[in-house]
């Protein structure tokens, strides 16, 4: 028992490198996610946004992360740390997913928001900012929340550039031991625990939305 705890513990370590890179990479991608789909919305710079998220959503992220990591940086002469380089990889892909997210939350609005804003003379900033984007998110929520528990899942992939994460920390206990069955076992633990942690948040706040009243 004492040995399963010191093992938990020492997987545990990339807990803290995981929640970084999920963090960090998710208000990234939903940063540049928002931009991109107001953009593709408004017609602006819509080759683009599209050729962006068509590229973006139509190759593997590790592809992606060790392309940036391995070529271009180098190529560049830009030297970035792992966990830099996980987190504008991981938020540029999920941004590509959220502006598909955000964009279809958009056209699902009754066109007659728009023009009211317009009619009252809103300026564009303010009628997304407090009209448009809440009542989107509103309704787009839990689709977000599923975008966040398969960033969450992603984040592994980081082990294949170096990174301490929470699946880098088991294959290197499993490497010491000669034996993965307990040490991946108490890394899917740990990620389980997260995703239910993140549905848990997830649904509190979808319950507080739902009270706050949102649109013209």
């Amino acid at each position: 028992m004492e040995e399963f705890f010191s093992d938990c513990v020492y997987v545990g370590r990339g807990i803290s490198f995981t929640l970084q890179l999920l963090t960090g990479g998710f208000f990234l991608g939903i940063t540049f996610g928002t931009v991109l789909a107001i953009l593709r919305h408004n017609g602006i710079c819509t080759p683009f946004v599209k050729g962006f998220v068509s590229l973006v959503r139509g190759t593997p992220l590790m592809l992606q992360m060790s392309l940036l990591y391995f070529a271009v940086l180098p190529l560049l002469n830009i030297p970035m740390e792992v966990l830099s380089t996980g987190i504008l990889s991981f938020g540029m892909n999920s941004a590509a997913y959220v502006a598909e997210i955000l964009r279809g939350g958009i056209e699902s609005l009754p066109k007659g928001q728009f023009e009211a804003a317009q009619t009252l003379g809103i300026p564009r900033f303010y009628m997304w900012r407090d009209i448009i984007l809440p009542q989107v998110v509103r309704n787009i929520f839990p689709t977000l929340i599923n975008e966040i528990i398969a960033l969450l899942k992603e984040t592994a992939l980081i082990s294949v550039i170096g990174g301490m994460d929470i699946m880098r920390a088991s294959q290197m206990l499993s490497a010491e031991q000669f034996s993965y069955f307990t040490p991946l076992c108490i890394a899917g633990g740990y990620y389980y625990i997260l995703v239910l942690l993140i549905e848990k948040i997830g649904r509190k706040f979808e319950r507080a939305s739902h009270h706050r009243p949102a649109g013209l």
